[in-house]
Formats: structure tokens, C-alpha cells, sequence
């Protein structure tokens, strides 16, 4: 069945390698935490490699895995098999809690830092409580919908923080997005406005991720290890991933495109993670 555009921009944003060596599952923990940047409170999950309670000398790569708008902490977990899929790898993977902030620090409401918290509060919460690869070659941040454009826009904007960025449908022009790019939709429009403010706001070129790699020096490698992007064909979204995949090329940075059947939903992104998750466990590395 083919859906109108204002329904898939709709289902759109809601929501959103080493193998290990056992067949059993790997263990969900659900961790509370207080922001002090937000001051409020930011569970989030993270899914241990089944190996992890017996090799308590093993450090892992992590992979931060951002949900969509609308979508919560946990919407990773409920709505796809991730936890049996991580089950191959080695690889600690966080799902943040990011509300619909876009992962950004928001140009109208100073409390609500996103981008701030997942760099200085999360990323350090994690270290300290589980036995990652503590530097940025083994950090890996990916994202469906507006975590795609998180996770891209995490990278490009701190390269020495992640090795590997995944966009899966991503929302790559959300920070040119005005009210009629919203399919009638209001939250798109007001978590909008509400993290990048009007359009002359400087927000708006600051997270703009196509300004973001103009910006980049053509050097013929990307200033990270390595980014991938995936989109389905009927989805709302192709456009933005082709245009971004073909700036990627004209500034000769290397980086791998998939363009695969199916639309925005979970279906597809069940079928994505698993890939994913792939190459992220193939380019992290651990110790």
C-alpha cells in the first residue's frame, strides 16, 4: 500500500565485529539518572554483551543508540529485536533519553541542553559505571529519524568524540525544517521551533548538517572513522539521505549509502540495526 506524504511524515518521526562466542541473550539494565545540566530525570538503557559478567577484564566499544521524536529511552528495546540481535557482538550499546529535543541545546529553552547533556553527563555515567573503551576511537553513536540526524550531527560536530555515525531514515534537514514541512503534524513543528527557534536564528545554521560538512576541508577522508547511512525508497526522508550521501562524495569523504525497499516504520529499522550493528562491531574497537 503506498501512504500520502503528510502521513509518512507523520509515522515518520514517531517513534518515531567480533561475534561473541554464546548463544544466550545479552542483559538489559535499566539505569536511572538526574541531568543536573536539565534537572530533570534521564533513564536510559543499556544492553551488556553476553560475555560481559565473565570477562571482568574485558573493556568494551559503546554504541550510543538514539531514538526518534516521540520515542522514549526504552522504544529501541519494545519495538525491535536489538537486545537478541547485540547477542552476536561484543559491544555495550545506550539508548539515551532524549525526548524530542533533536538532541541539540535548544535556542528557546535554556534547561533543555541535549547535545551538552549526552556529551558531559552521559557519556562520562557510562564510564563510570561500566567497563568501556574509554576514548573516542571506540565510541560509536547511530540513530533512526531524528536520531539519525542526532547521530550525524553529534559526529560532524565533534569528531574526536565518535569513530563511527550511523543515520538510519534520517531527518537530515531538520534544522532547515519550517511549518510546512511538518505533513501536519504539529509536534514536528513545535519540538522544531522549540530546539532551533525562528529561521534566522543562529541555532539553525549551528546544527544544519549539510552547512556542517560544507564546512568540512576536502581532504579526501572524514575527520572519523567511518559513516554510514540507510534510507528506505518510499520514504519521505530518501531525498535528504541522497542529497547528503552526494555531498559526502563531492567532498570526497568516504562513507557507505544503503537505499533499500520500505518506508519509514519499524519493520525497516528492525531489518537496519541489524546491520548496524554489523559494521559498528567491525570498526570499534575493544580490549
Amino acid at each position: 500500500m503506498r501512504h500520502s506524504l503528510p502521513m509518512l511524515l507523520a509515522a515518520a518521526l514517531l517513534g518515531s565485529a567480533v561475534p561473541a562466542q554464546s548463544a544466550a541473550p545479552a542483559r538489559v539494565e535499566a539505569v536511572p539518572f538526574k541531568s543536573t545540566l536539565l534537572g530533570t530525570s534521564l533513564p536510559y538503557q543499556v544492553i551488556l554483551p553476553v560475555d560481559y559478567s565473565a570477562s571482568p577484564s574485558t573493556r568494551y566499544p559503546v554504541l550510543y543508540l538514539l531514538h526518534g521524536l516521540s520515542d522514549h529511552a526504552a522504544t529501541w528495546i519494545e519495538r525491535t529485536n536489538v537486545v537478541e540481535h547485540a547477542s552476536a557482538y561484543r559491544l555495550i550499546i545506550v539508548t539515551p533519553e532524549g525526548n524530542n529535543g533533536w538532541y541539540t541545546d535548544s535556542a528557546t529553552v535554556p534547561s533543555e541542553r541535549y547535545e551538552s547533556y549526552l556529551l558531559e553527563e552521559l557519556v562520562p555515567d557510562v564510564q563510570r559505571r561500566f567497563r568501556t573503551v574509554e576514548e573516542g576511537y571506540a565510541r560509536g553513536i547511530a540513530g533512526l529519524s531524528m536520531g539519525g540526524y542526532g547521530a550525524l550531527k553529534m559526529a560532524l560536530k565533534h569528531p574526536d568524540e565518535f569513530a563511527f555515525a550511523a543515520s538510519m531514515s534520517g531527518a537530515l534537514n531538520a534544522a532547515r525544517y519550517t511549518a510546512k514541512d511538518s505533513g501536519g503534524w504539529d509536534l514536528i513543528e513545535q519540538s522544531i521551533q522549540r530546539a532551533f527557534g525562528p529561521l534566522e536564528s543562529p541555532a539553525r545554521s549551528a546544527n544544519d548538517l549539510f552547512a556542517l560538512l560544507r564546512g568540512i576541508e576536502s581532504t579526501g577522508r572524514t575527520p572519523f572513522a567511518y559513516l554510514y547511512l540507510d534510507c528506505g525508497t518510499e520514504d519521505p526522508f530518501v531525498e535528504q539521505s541522497r542529497a547528503f550521501s552526494a555531498l559526502l562524495l563531492e567532498k570526497q569523504i568516504a562513507h557507505e549509502y544503503h537505499q533499500v525497499p520500505g518506508v519509514h516504520n519499524w519493520e525497516l529499522w528492525d531489518q537496519r540495526i541489524r546491520e548496524v550493528l554489523a559494521v559498528a562491531a567491525a570498526k570499534l574497537p575493544r580490549r
